[in-house]
């Protein structure tokens, strides 16, 4: 009699448990429903949805029947994409290096408490604010060869002046590289701004009683305190770097001949141009995967971590 007491008293302890976690906050519940069935259904759902017919040869409609990795093994046979993935890679790599180093240094510069910071703040971010279709426009007016910079160049006499870099396939990546950095510098800047204002007032007075120069305190003390900002900005760029696509569009529209392509072009031109969804929704799982690659060492590092230290 005891023990079945008891046990009807464990279950209705937790039906009660369970009741109050679907009535706990039932209107923030309500509110969320909305965002939660978005995620599932467009997010999750187009993602398994684009998985699915990467693995068919779908042409215009998504109807086609099962080929395995028959769309992988073309998509890799294809100089276009091979092209377009090594100069996201190039591109990603310094875009990603020179973000980082100049957006620190010119932090360190802003953490000088120099006069009319806000005003400085405010043009080095300005750029961000564009969208990077006006920023390809922007500079392939610069970088035009007949009425950029180069005319204007020559037109003052200087015949000798050269900067046709859009209309070079071995220099196109240089312009785009150009065109990257002055957009989201500023951006960065910001960001490790934000992380050295947070650094503790104590650690620069006890790196002046030790005697410790200026840049040693910033590039050994400071910046290693700086973790989480750093892996944050990395995240960030790297996310943007994979889904660049307008900033080419604006500025070179892949060219001169496919020099100047990333993925992102290639899945839109396959899937909307080229009437081939298999083929670009192979190109886009590839992307996902590099997002993830990208996403999944930084949840580790900021999520997991912290669970095994508690």
């Amino acid at each position: 009699m005891t023990d079945a007491s008891a046990s009807e008293r464990q279950e209705s302890g937790t039906a009660r448990y369970v009741r109050q976690l679907f009535t706990r906050n039932i209107s923030a519940k309500i509110a969320a429903t909305p965002m939660i069935v978005t995620v599932l259904v467009i997010f999750i759902g187009c993602t398994l949805w684009t998985i699915y017919y990467s693995f068919t040869n779908s042409r215009l409609l998504p109807t086609g029947t099962f080929v395995g990795l028959d769309q992988y093994t073309r998509l890799f046979g294809t100089s276009r994409w091979n092209v377009s993935v090594w100069n996201l890679i190039w591109y990603g790599v310094f875009s990603l290096s020179f973000t980082l180093v100049i957006g620190f240094l010119l932090a360190v510069l802003m953490d000088q408490k120099i006069r009319f910071e806000s005003a400085f703040r405010t043009i080095m971010l300005y750029p961000f604010a564009l969208s990077f279709i006006v920023t390809g426009l922007v500079w392939q007016w610069i970088m035009n060869p007949t009425l950029g910079l180069q005319g204007t160049m020559r037109n003052l006499g200087f015949d000798w002046f050269t900067f046709d870099w859009i209309a070079r396939s071995d220099m196109v990546i240089y312009a785009l590289l150009i065109a990257g950095l002055w957009q989201g510098t500023g951006f960065m800047m910001v960001l490790m701004l934000a992380g050295l204002r947070g650094v503790d007032e104590e650690i620069w007075k006890a790196s002046r009683v030790d005697g410790i120069p200026t840049w040693r305190t910033y590039l050994f003390i400071v910046l290693p305190m700086m973790r989480g900002v750093l892996v944050t900005a990395v995240v960030l760029a790297g996310s943007g770097i994979v889904r660049l696509y307008d900033l080419v569009v604006a500025l070179t529209r892949g060219g001169p001949g496919i020099s100047s392509e990333v993925p992102a072009k290639y899945v839109y031109d396959y899937m909307f141009t080229a009437g081939n969804i298999g083929q670009g929704l192979a190109a886009s799982t590839m992307m996902l995967l590099t997002v993830m690659i990208i996403i999944i060492p930084w949840a580790y590092l900021e999520f997991g971590g912290r669970g095994k230290k508690s």
